[in-house]
């Protein structure tokens, strides 16, 4: 019997868009990212941009000849002011640079740096890659979830924490290791190198 050819794409199969109705898939093998946010998370509304960021905004967006360029900058000084990226933020940098709101979100949900999200003082983004799970990355993460006491991707109660898993960080040579914050700590093995880390920060 021969198999159903979509004209004008040769012996090309066209999967469907959804991952789970592919023949033979099992829905728990595969982690679907919502357009929401990362993790799936939906994004919190947050606050209306201050005037000092809108202008700093314009000023990121006079500098390039494609307003479009200056969206990453853009999404940082809204991620500095608020500690987020909210649809409120969204929104107004969307209309800054002339994009829909749908594909600003779009960018905010692809990149682990920006938060849809409020987080804690202390960001801990653990590599799961494979270099570093190889090094025992996964008991790394199990050792933080356990010692701050929350899951991955929440936040703890008293705000000081937010624990969240990334891909590769570029430091597959110093495996496992975590970025705190905006900075790296690497060769955290044996696995008390992290309480050290961790107690030392108020």
């Amino acid at each position: 019997m021969s198999q159903r050819r979509t004209p004008g794409l040769g012996s090309l199969r066209v999967l469907p868009g959804n991952p789970t109705e592919i023949a033979g898939m099992v829905p728990e093998s595969i982690a679907l990212r919502g357009p929401s946010g990362p993790e799936g998370i939906e994004p919190e509304e947050g606050k209306s941009l201050s005037r000092e960021s809108l202008r700093e905004i314009d000023r990121l967006v006079a500098l390039y000849p494609d307003r479009k360029s200056a969206l990453l900058p853009s999404l940082w000084v809204a991620q500095h002011e608020q500690g987020f990226v909210g649809t409120k933020a969204m929104e107004q940098i969307a209309g800054k640079i002339g994009m829909s709101p749908a594909c600003v979100a779009g960018v905010v949900s692809f990149y682990t740096m920006y938060y849809t999200k409020p987080v804690g003082r202390h960001v801990l983004q653990v590599c799961t890659t494979l270099s570093c799970y190889l090094r025992g990355a996964d008991r790394l993460v199990d050792h933080i979830r356990k010692k701050i006491g929350v899951e991955v991707g929440g936040t703890t109660k008293d705000g000081k924490f937010t624990l969240l898993t990334v891909e590769c960080l570029g430091s597959c040579g110093t495996a496992p290791m975590l970025q705190l914050n905006d900075d790296f700590h690497e060769n955290l093995d044996p696995i008390e190198t992290v309480d050290r880390l961790l107690d030392s920060l108020e």
